[in-house]
C-alpha cells in the first residue's frame, strides 16, 4: 500500500460525497423541511446534558449515511480506541495523547509505557485541592502574614486561554473575595496593567510553563518577581510565599525562588491546548473551589465516554466533526462561527481558536505527504447578541458560506426580568432566519418598493447547529470543551493529519531568538536576513 492510500480522497465514500454534494448544492433547507415534517425532531441528539439540533444543515439521511461510511473507511473508531488506550498516536513527537486521562475517575487504569497514569493524575488533583482550599480559606499567608486576595496567572497559549476562558465561564461560581487576573502577552503593558492596582502583600502569582523556559511567560514572571521583590525592599525570600509553579522543571523552578513543594506537575502526553483540566487549571480551582472543579471534570468524562462508546450516527462530536468536513471539503467553506448566547462564554470562541486551528492547521498527512484538500477551518465568533450588531450581516447576506454553532441555555444564571427570554428569542430567530431566509415574493408582499426588494431578500440555506443545555454549570462547561476536543480529533482522523503537534509555532519563535540580540546590541549588528527584515531592524533601532 502506498503512503497516501488511506487518505480520505481515496475512499469510495469521498467520491460518492462529491457526487452527492453536487445535488445538495441545489437543494434548499425550505424544501428539506417541507418534505419531512418530523425533521426538526428527528435530526437531534443528546449527550452529557447537551441537546444538539442539527436539522438546519444541508443534509439528508443519505448525506449522514455517506459521512458515517467515510468515518468507517477512515478507521475513526479504531483511532478513537487507540487514543483512549494510550497508544502513541502523536507520531511526530512519539507521545501518547491522553487529555482524557485528566478526567478519568479514580480507580481507572490507563497505561502509558506499561504504567497506570491515573493515580498520578489524582495525586496532582489532590495536591491542587489542598492548595486551593488553603488560599480560599486564608490559611495560605503572604510574606507579611496577610491572606491572599489577588491571584495572577502567568502563561501563554494553552497555559492562558484555558484558564481565562474557564474563569470567565464559571465566574458565577467563583469566590468574589478573590480577584483573578491573567497575563500572557510579552508586551509589558499586559503585566503593568494587571499589577497596577494590586497590593503585593496580598498577591499570588501562578507561573505556568512546562519547561519553565517559555520566553513570554518567563519574561513576564521575572518582571513580576522584580515588582514583588522591590515592594519588599529587595527581600528575595518573599518569592516563596507569593509564587507557585505549574511545571515539570524542578531545577528551574527552584532557581527562580519557588519552593518545589509548591510546584504542580503535568505530563508530556498532555498538549497545552488540551490542558485546562490539568494543573494548568490551578487558578480555575482556586476560583471555583475543588468541588466545582471535580464537577467540571465529570462533565468532561461524560462526553469522553459518549464519544468513545456511542454509535457514530448518534455521537455528538462525530456528527459535528463530519458536518464540518462536509462543508469544508464539499462546499468550499473556510470558516465556522461559534456563537454562544451566554455572556459568561465570551472567551469560548477565542479558546476554540487555539484548540481547533493549532490542532488541524496542517498541510501534510501523518505520513508527511502534502494534502490535496482543505483542512482546519477558521473558527471564530463572539457572544450573541453583540455579534448580531457586528458581523451577522456577512453570514446572512454575504457571498461566503459560514456554518454556525449556536450555544444557548434554558435557564439564566442571573435571572433579570425579560432579559433571558429576549436572548433566547434572538438565538432561535437567527438560526431560523439563516436557514429559511426571505424570498423576493415575501419581501414584495410586505409592500416594499420594487427597487428595494433585492436588498431585503435573504437567500437562506445557511447551515447551523444549535446546542442547548439547561444551565451553564461546571459539568456543562466540561462537556462543551470535551465536545470540541473530540470534534477536532474526528476531523484530524478523517483528514489523516496529526492534531497533536504544532511545529508551525516553532519557526517564528526560533527566529525571534535570533533577532532579539540584534535589536538589543549596542553596536550596529551584522544582519543576514532578507532586505525587508534587515531594514525593519535598522528602522526600529533608529526610532527607539
Amino acid at each position: 500500500m502506498h503512503k497516501g492510500a488511506n487518505l480520505p480522497i481515496h475512499h469510495p465514500s469521498w467520491k460518492l460525497l462529491e457526487a452527492h454534494a453536487t445535488a445538495m448544492r441545489e437543494t434548499h433547507l425550505r424544501t428539506l423541511f417541507s418534505k419531512d415534517v418530523d425533521r426538526g425532531q428527528r435530526l437531534t441528539a443528546n449527550a452529557a446534558g447537551l441537546f444538539l439540533d442539527f436539522s438546519k444543515n444541508r443534509i439528508t439521511d443519505e448525506t449522514m449515511g455517506l459521512l458515517c461510511q467515510l468515518a468507517r473507511e477512515s478507521g475513526l473508531q479504531a483511532k478513537i480506541d487507540a487514543m483512549f488506550r494510550g497508544d502513541k498516536i502523536n507520531t511526530t513527537e512519539n507521545r501518547a495523547v491522553l487529555h482524557t486521562a485528566l478526567r478519568a475517575p479514580e480507580g481507572s487504569t490507563i497505561l502509558v509505557d506499561g504504567k497506570n497514569v491515573v493515580p498520578e493524575v489524582h495525586a496532582v488533583l489532590t495536591k491542587m485541592a489542598s492548595f486551593a482550599n488553603r488560599v480560599r480559606s486564608g490559611d495560605w499567608k503572604g510574606h507579611t502574614g496577610k491572606r491572599i486576595r489577588n491571584v495572577v496567572n502567568i502563561g501563554i497559549g494553552g497555559s492562558d486561554l484555558g484558564p481565562v476562558m474557564a474563569y470567565e465561564a464559571l465566574r458565577h461560581y467563583s469566590d468574589r473575595e478573590l480577584t483573578f487576573l491573567f497575563v500572557s502577552n510579552v508586551d509589558g503593558i499586559d503585566l503593568a496593567e494587571a499589577t497596577r492596582d494590586l497590593d503585593p502583600t496580598e498577591t499570588l502569582f501562578i507561573v505556568s510553563s512546562k519547561t519553565f523556559t517559555t520566553l513570554e511567560t518567563m519574561t513576564n514572571a521575572q518582571s513580576a518577581r522584580d515588582w514583588l521583590v522591590n515592594a519588599f525592599a529587595g527581600d528575595r525570600t518573599s518569592v516563596a510565599k507569593h509564587f507557585v509553579a505549574v511545571s515539570t522543571n524542578s531545577d528551574k523552578v527552584s532557581g527562580f525562588g519557588i519552593d518545589t513543594e509548591n510546584m504542580f506537575g503535568f505530563w508530556d502526553w498532555v498538549g497545552g491546548r488540551y490542558s485546562m483540566d490539568s494543573a494548568i487549571g490551578l487558578s480555575t480551582m482556586i476560583a471555583i473551589g475543588p468541588d466545582n472543579f471535580y464537577e467540571m471534570l465529570d462533565g468532561f468524562h461524560q462526553m469522553d465516554e459518549h464519544y468513545r462508546t456511542c454509535p457514530h450516527d448518534r455521537n455528538l462530536p462525530v456528527i459535528m466533526g463530519m458536518l464540518s468536513i462536509w462543508y469544508t471539503n464539499f462546499f468550499d467553506s473556510h470558516a465556522i462561527a461559534v456563537l454562544p448566547y451566554e455572556n459568561y462564554l465570551k472567551r469560548f470562541p477565542a479558546y476554540l481558536q487555539q484548540l481547533t486551528m493549532e490542532s488541524n492547521g496542517k498541510s501534510v498527512t501523518l505520513d508527511g505527504e502534502p494534502v490535496s484538500y482543505h483542512t482546519g477551518p477558521i473558527y471564530w465568533g463572539e457572544p450573541g447578541t453583540n455579534g448580531q450588531h457586528s458581523f451577522y450581516q456577512l453570514i446572512h447576506q454575504g457571498t461566503r458560506l459560514i456554518p454556525c454553532d449556536f450555544i444557548a441555555f434554558a435557564q439564566a444564571l442571573t435571572p433579570m426580568g425579560r432579559h433571558h427570554d429576549i436572548l433566547i428569542a434572538n438565538v432561535l430567530a437567527q438560526s431560523e432566519a439563516l436557514a429559511f431566509g426571505k424570498t423576493a415574493e415575501q419581501v414584495s408582499a410586505e409592500g416594499t418598493p420594487e427597487w428595494l426588494v433585492p436588498h431585503r431578500v435573504f437567500e437562506g440555506n445557511r447551515p447551523s447547529n444549535t446546542i442547548l443545555a439547561q444551565q451553564l454549570t461546571p459539568a456543562i462547561l466540561g462537556a462543551l470543551v470535551a465536545l470540541y476536543e473530540h470534534i477536532v480529533f474526528t476531523q484530524g482522523a478523517i483528514w489523516g493529519v496529526n492534531p497533536f503537534d504544532q511545529w508551525g509555532v516553532e519557526l517564528g519563535k526560533a527566529l525571534a531568538q535570533c533577532i532579539l540580540p540584534e535589536l538589543e546590541s549596542v553596536a550596529i549588528p551584522e544582519l543576514s536576513h532578507d532586505s525587508s527584515t534587515n531594514n525593519l531592524i535598522h528602522k526600529y533601532r533608529e526610532m527607539r
